[in-house]
C-alpha cells in the first residue's frame, strides 16, 4: 500500500523561512520514527515546493572559489548566499526554478539513500518525457542531464542534493523551469567548470505553465517513489 506524504506548495518564499520550516519538518519525523504502530497510516513525511528569491547556497563539502564574485555584487543583482548543510557543492536558485524539498523517512519507503537519490532524478526525467525532452545521467555527477554523453554539449537542467539522518532526508532538488540562466554566470554550477546549464523554457523554446508542470512532478514523483500525495 503507498505510503502518505504531506504536500505543500509554499509558492514563492525566503531561502532562510523555507530551511527553517525544513528543519522543524526534519526534527519532528526524526522525533516520530519508531512510534507508529503495525497497521498504522502514520504519514512517511512531507514534500515541499517552493520557489526562491535569487540566492546562492554552498554544500556542506563544497569549495568557496565557485563563487565567482563578491558579496557586494551580489547585493548589487538582489542576490543572498548561503553556506548550507546538503551535500554537493554550489548551486543558484531563483523565480522561475521549482525547488522541492522532501523530508521523508526512507526507512518508512524501504530504500536506501542511493536509491532515493536515483528517484529523485527519475521523478524529473519522467516529467521531461511529457515535454519529449530526454533526460538522463551522468557518471560520477548527480542530478538530471541533457546530452549527457555527448561531449561539450552535456548541460544540467536540474541539481540534486540531499542530507540524510538516521535515514531522514532533507534538501532536494532544483529544476530549472522558466529561471533566468543570466545568474549561473556567477559560478562554478555544483563546481564545474566545462558543463552547462539549461531549462524547460530554453530547450523548448517557450514560457512554461509552471501550474501544470507541478502537478506533473506531483504525478511522476507519486508513481516513481509509489507514495500517495496529501494535500
Amino acid at each position: 500500500m503507498p505510503k502518505n506524504i504531506v504536500f505543500e506548495d509554499l509558492g514563492l518564499m525566503d531561502y532562510q523561512q523555507a530551511w527553517d520550516y525544513q528543519e522543524l519538518l526534519f526534527q519532528q519525523l526524526l522525533s516520530s520514527k519508531g512510534k507508529s504502530t503495525a497497521g498504522s497510516t502514520a504519514n512517511a513525511g512531507n514534500l515541499l515546493f517552493v520557489e526562491h528569491p535569487h540566492v546562492y547556497t554552498l554544500g556542506k563539502s563544497g569549495s568557496p572559489e565557485n563563487l565567482l564574485v563578491n558579496e557586494a555584487f551580489l547585493q548589487s543583482k538582489g542576490a543572498s548566499f548561503y553556506h548550507i548543510n546538503r551535500g554537493g557543492d554550489i548551486t543558484y536558485h531563483g523565480p522561475g526554478q521549482l525547488v522541492g524539498y522532501p523530508i521523508l523517512d526512507l526507512d518508512a519507503l524501504c530504500i536506501g539513500v542511493r536509491e532515493y537519490v536515483f528517484r529523485l532524478e527519475e521523478v524529473v526525467i519522467q516529467c521531461l518525457k511529457q515535454y519529449n525532452i530526454e533526460g538522463g545521467r551522468l557518471g560520477g555527477a548527480s542530478g538530471v542531464w541533457l546530452g549527457a554523453d555527448i561531449t561539450g554539449l552535456s548541460r544540467k537542467i536540474c541539481a540534486i542534493g540531499v542530507r540524510a539522518s538516521r535515514a531522514v532526508t532533507m534538501h532536494g532538488f532544483a529544476f530549472n523551469i522558466n529561471t533566468d540562466l543570466s545568474f549561473y554566470n556567477h559560478i562554478n554550477p555544483c563546481g564545474f567548470t566545462d558543463k552547462g546549464v539549461t531549462s524547460l523554457q530554453k530547450e523548448s523554446g517557450s514560457v512554461m505553465d509552471m501550474k501544470l508542470l507541478k502537478n506533473r512532478m506531483k504525478e511522476s514523483f507519486e508513481a516513481v517513489f509509489d507514495i500517495k500525495l496529501l494535500a
